[in-house]
C-alpha cells in the first residue's frame, strides 16, 4: 500500500537561505542515477539548477522520523490556473518507503481544495515518470531532455 510510513512522522517544514547548500547536495545524489543513465551528470552544473534559482520561501523542507529526507519547491499559481512543482527530491536513503507518495498524495489533495491544476517536467529516462503518472500526472508535451505533465484538480 502507498502507506507504508507512519503520515504522522512525515513533517513539512519552510527552510532558510543557509539551507541551500545542503538542499543542493541533495538535489544532486538524487539525480545523479537519472543523469548518469543519459549520460549527463555533471555535480556543479546539478547543484546549480537549485542555486542559481533558490528562493526560500517557495521551498519547503520533508523530515520523516526528524531527519531531513527531501523537499520540494512550488511557484506561485500561474495564470492558467495551476501550480508548477519545480523541485521534488527525496535522498537516495529515503526512496522507495512511500514517502515521495505521502508528500504526493499531501500536494493533490492542496492542490484539489484549492482548486488548482500541478504541473511539472522529469527527466527522460529517469524512474520519476511512472512515479508521477502513477499519481495522476498526465504528459502534456516534451523536449530534448524533459517530459513536462500536467494534473488537473479533482473534485472532492
Amino acid at each position: 500500500m502507498l502507506d507504508k510510513i507512519c503520515p504522522q512522522s512525515l513533517q513539512f517544514h519552510p527552510v532558510t537561505p543557509a539551507d541551500a547548500p545542503a538542499l543542493a547536495d541533495l538535489r544532486a545524489d538524487a539525480m545523479r542515477p537519472s543523469l548518469e543513465r543519459v549520460g549527463r551528470f555533471d555535480l556543479d552544473r546539478a547543484r546549480a539548477r537549485l542555486l542559481d534559482h533558490f528562493n526560500p520561501a517557495q521551498t519547503t523542507a520533508i523530515e520523516y522520523a526528524n531527519q531531513r529526507v527531501g523537499f520540494f519547491v512550488l511557484d506561485a499559481p500561474a495564470e492558467d490556473g495551476s501550480v508548477y512543482i519545480r523541485h521534488l527530491y527525496l535522498s537516495p536513503a529515503a526512496s522507495g518507503q512511500g514517502i515521495g507518495s505521502q508528500v504526493m498524495l499531501r500536494l493533490c489533495a492542496a492542490a484539489d481544495a484549492g482548486g488548482y491544476a500541478l504541473t511539472l517536467g522529469a527527466l527522460l529516462e529517469s524512474d520519476a515518470n511512472r512515479f508521477y503518472q502513477r499519481h495522476g500526472f498526465v504528459e502534456t508535451h516534451r523536449d530534448a531532455f524533459d517530459i513536462y505533465y500536467r494534473r488537473e484538480p479533482q473534485s472532492t
